[in-house]
Formats: C-alpha cells, structure tokens, sequence
C-alpha cells in the first residue's frame, strides 16, 4: 500500500519562475526547461574589501569573541536569490566549496503581507510567492551541511503555508520549533483590529546530526541560584523534592510513595497526591544520615491512604517509611549539622526538605520565546541602521543585530559558513563577521546594495560599526566596599536604590535618617567596564553575476544568443553550463575547462576539421575532447569521434537547450 503524505498545492506549482526585468522584484511562469531558468550563470568578481583588527584600549573590556580570528572567506553577491543560489549549486568550484557546506541559513524573505515597500516587493500573488520560495528552498536544501539548520523568519501572512512548505522540502521530523520574537515594544495606533506583536521564526534541522549551542545564563537566571550552605559544589536553587508518577499507576501505591518522619518537628512529610519523591530511597536515606541516624520503620496504612489518596487495598505493607533513629535527639543533631554547611542534595529545613538543583555547567537550552528586552525590537534595529546611515530610514521592518546574535550562537561556531540570501541591509552578514563566522550573502537591487549592503559591511570590517553586538554594555556590579545582602542581586539593590531615592526626594529629614543612609550604602551599585565583542578585520569578496548568455524567442521556437555571449563570458557561461571546472590559463592555455578525464574548448565561430586536428595533437592518451562551437562544419562530429575516441561537438545553443517551447500560455 502507498503511503499518503499531506502535500500544500497551489497554481501552477508544476512550472517555475524566471525574473521579469534584471534586478527588480518581477517574476513571470515558464516550463521548467525553458532555457530561461536552466542557464546557470557565473560569477564576476569585482573588488576585495579589508580591514584591520583595531588594538585592545584599558578603556574597556573584551570577551573572548574579540579575540576571534577576523575571518576573510566571504563572499557579497549582487544578484537575485534563485539564479545566485542555482549558481552556487551548478557552477562546480563554487559547489565544491559551499554544497553540504553552510551550517546555517537564515532567511528574512519578502512577508508578501499585500503592501509595497521602498526596498522590496511584498505583495507577491500566493501562488508566486510559494513557488518562489519552493525553488529556493530546495537549492538551500543542497547546501546545507548533514548538522545544519535553516531558520526562515516570516510574519502570518504566509507562516501557515511555509510550514506545510517546508514540511515538504526538508521533511516534516525535522521541524525543531517556531520561535517568537516580540518585534514591538509598543502596541501600534494605526492597527485595524488589533496590534500583532510578535514576528515567527520556523526552525528546521537537516537531519539528526544537527545540534545546537545552549545559551549562557542571563542576570535574571543566575538571580535564582544562590549558596547559603557555602556547597563546594557551587550555587543552586531549591528546586521541588517531588516527582509526578506515571498515570497508569493512579490510584496505586508506587515505590517512591512513602513517609518521612522530620527530624525536628517529629511530624510525618508525606509527597502531594499524583507525586512521589524525586530521588530513590537509598540516596534520601544517605542525604539523611547526613543529620542524623534514619532507619526504616512500618508504614501507617490509614495515614498512607488517607495523605495519597489511595485506596488502603492499593496500599504496598512493604514499602517502608523513613523516621529517624532516635527522635529524642535527632532535633539537635540536625540543626548541628546544618550549622555546618555543604548540605547534601536532599537536604533539611528547619519544618520542611529541600532538593539541591545546580545549574548546567554547559548553560541552558534556547527558549522559544524571545523577547525583545533580550534580543531587541524594530525601533532597535531602525536606531542601528540611523547610526550607520543618518538621516536614512530605508527599511521598515529590519531586524536587531541582537536577534540574529542568538540564531548564529544557538545554531554555528566560529569558523562556519552563515547564509542569508535576501540581505537587505546586511545584518546577518555583520553579525556573523562580528561572531568570526564566515558568510555567503546576496541583494537583488543594485540600490539596496551600493547604498546600504556593501557599505554597511565594509563599516563592519574597518571597525567602523561600534552598534549593535560590537559591544556590551557593561553589568550591573556592587560598588567598590559593598557586599550586597545575600539573595539581592546589583540589579535589585539598583532598582531598591532608585525608588529610595524618589521616596525620599522631598522629605530632608529622612535623608538623614541613618537607618536610610545605612539601606543606600548596603545597596550601592555601580557599572562595570563596557564589554567590546568586536574590533573590526578581515574582509570579503565583492561579486555578481554574469548577465545571460541565453535567451528564448517563443516566436521562433528558438533559443537564442544574447549579446553577451562572446569572449570569455559565453567560456564561463558553457563550462558553467555542463559541469566543467575552469582551467587556469597560465597551466592550460589551449583547453579552457575540464571535468574528469574531458577537455572543454570553447569558440565562438565554426568547428573545422583544422581546429579539431589541432586539439586531438594537444590532449593525452585516455583524455577526450568537448569541443563546443556557435556553428558545426558539416563532417565534424564524425571526425572528431574518429580522431579521438568518446569525444563530441557541441552546437551553441542548440545542444545545450534542447528545447521548443511548450503549450503553456504565460
């Protein structure tokens, strides 16, 4: 029987989209033959931009991440998304460097929410904008690495559909989770119904070898850990001593369900009804002996029943409680040794138990809420961008240097490849170099990218940026003298001092109060040294792509040459096209490509017998020729074959293309 898969359709979802008009938002369907879109174009490259890495001041602090290798390997494209990605997943040296390369992608692609923007087109039919993403997604597909993960940040005009898409593209075990970024810190007055706060971001993981990075504890996380006992171990939290047990056994007695006898109140500690205790009995009882000697004594099974909830006929006689040796002196034995500190995990309280939980050594994991005190919101992202180009708004919806830091850290390490491929202004890329990782990105409108993309960047590089993530502000510490009270952290005792502060602004006499002056001098505070993450370096290579060589004529059923399509462009463009890896031409100045033991010439104008007499003298036994030529002499082909074996001409286009157009109507 085969198994049926939910599958999201859509018009036209089996042909493709090719741009309207070269560096605009513009799309219109063909076939997925048309020559159109099967050309693979190439990449020009243009000028290499550098910087140098700025020396540490005693101004400031500096992380670890400032001290990161400035990485060099990146690579800023001017061109369209679906023809740069189709060029680094044909073109073979680019394929060899970023197939199953790229540990993380993110993408912030148009939210087609019906509105025209400055910098894009967002108000792509959805049958468009499915398919557009659908041929993009696959190509990402190839070039994320076996432990990579690709993060698409959308709003809800299309979330609903990408899922489904996505579920299609990289399977639907995959999904890891849908993160909330709450993009607004302040409802909007113009809403028509109400005010969305939150954009999503979808996470998929490329397979099961993807792992992510956990994040370091906040000052709000650390607040609740604290070392009262003085535990060799470090701080904890008194986390809850239960557990819930399984409900197949509801209404059973369990193993962990039992009572202890407190050591100073005498009073037998039962778990709350559907819980048991959160250790086996063995280590309980060791924590306990810690204080004094406990032993195992018979259950009181009407107690039992009536504390748990449990029928007495449920009840197991065999499960023992725990009750202190002898009750006469376990009082003073125990707060004997809660004098002493370095408490076990299960420890006593002066009525109660307590359970030790020390915090993960290797840091938390990522939570899907994100909020925008912690990863910033648009008017932050709009502030950072007016500081690096004042007076300039270009963007309505870009996004905090902050919320890509979090996606790079939980998702790649230093020296990985990131990839955006709807740049923008350029803060993946920023980020990424800022995070020593390298990066692959591309901006479609020529505008966008001389304007804001590129210059952006090269601030990045020249240290030029000091927003966003270049620095830390620095923490909230107790001032110079002042030990805070145990349990108040800098933040408490600053937010403490503060409303002290307005309480007492009118009132002379209580500013004299000693008992004030005392509460202000406990809880003095003061900042520490700006942390600098960042200190400008490597750079990146500038490039776009090469114009079409190919070109379609429906009236003639033709594909045509483009004017373009001479010199070494139309070499670059047939190599491109059939798999070939070009050839340096100080090593090789006769053949201009190979792949294998295959030879590529290429030559704008006939295919002789002369020329292929004079390639068959220039290639090595076991080698063959490719010879591809904008016209055939008749008698070539059957020459060539003859001169060296398994060798072939190739006529420009016709052989390239083989296509006459379709009964589809555009």
């Amino acid at each position: 029987m085969t198994a049926q898969y939910l599958r999201l359709t859509w018009y036209n979802k089996d042909k493709v989209l090719i741009p309207t008009e070269t560096g605009k938002y513009g799309y219109k369907w063909v076939d997925p033959s048309d020559p159109r879109y099967c050309e693979t174009h190439t990449l020009i490259y243009d000028d290499f931009v550098c910087g140098e890495q700025t020396p540490k001041s005693d101004d400031f602090e500096y992380s670890r991440q400032a001290d990161f290798k400035p990485e060099v390997d990146n690579l800023l494209i001017l061109g369209e998304s679906g023809e740069v990605l189709e060029t680094l997943t044909r073109v073979p040296e680019l394929a060899e460097k970023y197939v199953r390369k790229v540990k993380l992608i993110y993408i912030d692609p148009p939210f087609n929410t019906a509105q025209t923007f400055a910098s894009y087109e967002d108000n792509l039919e959805h049958s468009i904008w499915l398919t557009m993403m659908r041929d993009r997604l696959l190509n990402l597909k190839k070039l994320l690495s076996d432990d990579g993960s690709i993060w698409v940040h959308l709003d809800y005009s299309e979330n609903h559909r990408m899922r489904l898409l996505l579920d299609e593209v990289f399977g639907a075990s995959n999904f890891v989770a849908e993160f909330v970024w709450q993009k607004a810190d302040s409802p909007r007055g113009d809403a028509q119904r109400v005010s969305v706060d939150q954009d999503v971001i979808l996470c998929y993981a490329a397979s099961d070898s993807t792992r992510f990075n956990r994040m370091d504890r906040t000052a709000a996380d650390n607040a609740r850990f604290s070392n009262p006992d003085e535990d060799r171990e470090g701080v904890w939290w008194a986390a809850d001593r239960t557990a819930p047990h399984s409900t197949d056994n509801r209404g059973f007695q369990v193993p962990a369900v039992y009572a202890i006898t407190h050591p100073i109140t005498g009073i037998r500690m039962y778990p709350a009804v559907g819980r048991q205790w959160a250790f086996k009995k063995e280590r309980i009882l060791s924590a306990l002996n810690n204080y004094t000697t406990f032993v195992e004594v018979r259950p009181n099974l009407q107690e039992r029943s009536e504390q748990m909830d449990i029928p007495i006929a449920n009840l197991r006689s065999d499960v023992l409680d725990l009750a202190p040796a002898d009750l006469s002196k376990s009082a003073l034995e125990t707060r004997k040794r809660m004098s002493e500190g370095n408490w076990p995990e299960f420890f006593v309280t002066e009525n109660s138990f307590g359970r030790k939980l020390y915090p993960p050594k290797q840091g938390q994991p990522a939570r899907t809420w994100w909020s925008n005190d912690q990863v910033g919101h648009n008017r932050t992202a709009k502030s950072e961008i007016k500081a690096l180009f004042p007076g300039s708004t270009p963007f309505s919806t870009p996004k905090p240097e902050r919320l890509l830091e979090r996606i790079i850290h939980i998702g790649s390490n230093p020296g990985d490849i990131v990839m955006d491929v709807f740049a923008g202004s350029g803060t993946t890329a920023a980020v990424a170099q800022k995070m020593g990782r390298r990066w692959v990105t591309c901006e479609l409108l020529d505008s966008t990218f001389k304007t804001f993309t590129r210059p952006r960047l090269e601030k990045v590089v020249r240290n030029q940026d000091p927003g966003g993530v270049t620095c830390t502000k620095g923490e909230r510490v107790a001032a110079d003298g002042t030990e805070l009270p145990e349990g108040i952290s800098p933040e408490d005792a600053a937010k403490f001092s503060s409303v002290l502060n307005k309480l007492i602004a009118d009132d002379s006499e209580a500013k004299k109060n000693p008992l004030v002056k005392a509460m202000k001098k406990a809880t003095k505070t003061k900042r520490s040294k700006d942390i600098v993450n960042w200190r400008g370096g490597g750079g990146f290579q500038v490039a776009h792509l090469s114009p079409a060589c190919f070109d379609y004529d429906p009236k003639l059923k033709r594909v045509m040459l483009t004017d373009a399509a001479t010199g070494q462009t139309l070499i670059n463009s047939v190599a491109a096209n059939l798999g070939f890896t070009l050839l340096n031409p100080e090593d090789d100045y006769i053949f201009d490509a190979r792949r294998g033991n295959s030879r590529l010439k290429v030559i704008e104008g006939t295919a002789t017998i002369q020329i292929i007499d004079w390639l068959s003298e220039q290639v090595e036994t076991g080698e063959i020729i490719v010879l591809a030529a904008t016209s055939v002499l008749d008698g070539a082909r059957q020459h060539l074959r003859h001169k060296v074996k398994g060798s072939r001409i190739i006529a420009i286009p016709d052989d390239l293309f083989h296509y006459r157009g379709s009964n589809y109507q555009e």
